[in-house]
């Protein structure tokens, strides 16, 4: 049995199509079941409730051999790494008193040598209290993800440009989604591994912004540009559409590690490590139909 949480996002629906397609018994957390596809609802079984409940966990986990595990996202949190723990820690408690054998996890790149890093070193300091569990443990260590280019699309529609703080010119992995769901389902799907690991899953190139901006001119058929601005700015921005102030300094804190401390540049890219799809693929398949939406 192989437990999925966040089965309605962005990975976790792509990844439970995965199981589906090669027919893996599964359990699926969800808050509002009404929110899951057809399919999931007469294929898997479902725990209703918040993987943040540790009842909920428990019962989720009893009885299952894997899980896939992402701490969801919360721009209106107070603070990261209490919105974090409100979902680790209850977890690291159900995992020891279920046995499950193997977690797969969402993390990020950055092992050893992120610093202060907002997101980041808090998704690192999850990794760790996993670790402590001594379940068998896979950390997918993550760049950024094309599809949050998906969020500029209005930008993009009003203005013809995305705006960041990162170095116009500096080029950086970014990854798809589905092809992180494709390694979790692969390493769900394989009983035989142990131990803890982390797994780099990075796209095949590293781009800049503005190699970003021009792919997607040449994709949308319209200019496309990038505007750096301040991380002052963009906390402003963050922040109208309603994040947290400290939510946004997390995000402009991970966004200037990146930028300026090499993080993602940490490891080498290997055959391993690269994943298929490239950023002119990810805007021909995901971009360009929901800009024409």
């Amino acid at each position: 049995m192989i437990v999925v949480t966040t089965p309605t996002g962005q990975i976790g629906r792509q990844l439970l199509d995965l199981l589906l397609d090669a027919d893996a018994a599964v359990r699926v957390i969800v808050r509002d079941p009404a929110r899951l596809p057809a399919r999931v609802r007469e294929n898997a079984e479902i725990v209703q409730g918040s993987h943040s409940d540790k009842d909920v966990l428990t019962k989720a986990l009893t009885g299952a051999d894997s899980v896939f595990w992402l701490v969801p996202p919360d721009r209106t949190a107070p603070s990261i790494e209490d919105h974090f723990d409100e979902f680790t820690r209850p977890f690291c408690e159900a995992i020891t008193e279920t046995g499950v054998a193997r977690v797969v996890a969402v993390s990020s790149l950055g092992r050893g040598v992120a610093k202060n890093a907002g997101h980041i070193s808090v998704s690192l300091a999850m990794d760790e209290a996993i670790e402590a569990t001594g379940v068998h443990y896979r950390s997918l260590e993550l760049p950024g993800f094309m599809d949050n280019m998906l969020w500029n699309i209005p930008s993009i529609k009003a203005a013809g440009m995305f705006t960041s703080t990162v170095t116009p010119d500096r080029k950086q992995p970014a990854v798809a989604t589905r092809d992180i769901a494709a390694v979790a389902a692969r390493l769900l799907l394989d009983a035989s591994w142990d131990g803890r690991q982390g797994v780099p899953t990075v796209g095949p190139e590293d781009l800049s912004a503005e190699d970003m901006a021009r792919i997607m001119s040449e994709v949308l058929e319209r200019p496309v540009r990038f505007q750096q601005i301040s991380p002052e700015e963009h906390k402003a921005a963050l922040m109208r559409y309603g994040s947290s102030e400290a939510s946004a300094d997390g995000i402009n804190a991970m966004m200037t590690a990146v930028d300026q401390d090499g993080i993602y540049h940490a490891q080498p890219r290997t055959s391993e490590s690269r994943t298929p799809t490239t950023f002119r693929q990810w805007c021909e398949d995901v971009l360009k139909p929901a800009f024409a939406e």
